[in-house]
């Protein structure tokens, strides 16, 4: 019976003999050097995936901020329910159905001014708010707007509204353009990032609704 001790030398056709027992481990050494390399680089290829995979994932999920809530607020209902703990009309003005409000409600700021606010997304989808100060007086006006001077005045609706316009001013925020006006003891202040014909709208909607009432819900 044969065994592998037996088997004649491997013939190197590169050599035209067989292999000498140093040239064979060398052979044998080469490729195991080369069957290491391969694999070394076969694992750097995946763990570059694996970590591509990570920082996709980050990007996707952990990076990308959360979207806001956008579900609408019914703010007249929750003008009709706030409007028993003040004595004047909170506007909740009538507007189109491509409008909505992603807020509202009745504060009252360290000033001891009750305040009414509503956060309107317009179709051109840009913010404008509504702030309606009770008993409210130009310095608390002032501070609404951040100190923003008038550049103007405008009739809407059938009311006389101040504007400031700031849009050529870099870092006005949601102050790019306001619009303020009193009705009774009401001190109406409109700011944000909508057109002119947005707000002229909103200022149309408010006057239509308080006209020139006093106020007072009465």
């Amino acid at each position: 019976m044969s065994t592998s001790h037996d088997r004649p030398p491997r013939v190197v056709a590169e050599l035209g003999r067989p292999e000498t027992p140093e040239e064979t481990a060398s052979r044998k050494a080469a490729s195991s050097r080369r069957h290491r390399s391969n694999q070394t680089l076969i694992n750097l290829v995946l763990a570059l995936l694996a970590s591509l995979g990570v920082v996709l994932f980050l990007v996707l999920v952990v990076v990308r901020p959360s979207q806001p809530d956008r579900n609408p607020v019914d703010y007249r209902s929750v003008a009709s329910q706030a409007q028993p703990q003040v004595k004047n009309t909170l506007a909740a003005p009538d507007l189109p159905g491509t409008w909505t409000a992603n807020a509202a409600g009745l504060d009252t700021g360290s000033d001891k001014v009750v305040a009414w606010s509503i956060g309107f997304i317009t179709p051109g989808e840009q913010f404008i708010g509504l702030t309606q100060g009770i008993d409210a007086n130009a310095t608390w006006v002032s501070n609404q707007l951040e100190k923003a001077r008038a550049t103007g005045a405008r009739t809407v609706g059938g009311l006389d509204w101040t504007v400031y316009d700031q849009r050529n001013r870099q870092d006005t925020g949601n102050f790019a353009y306001s619009m303020t006006t009193t009705v009774g003891t009401s001190s109406i202040v409109l700011h944000g990032t909508a057109t002119t014909t947005e707000f002229t709208v909103l200022a149309e909607a408010v006057g239509r609704q308080l006209g020139t009432a006093d106020g007072s819900g009465k």
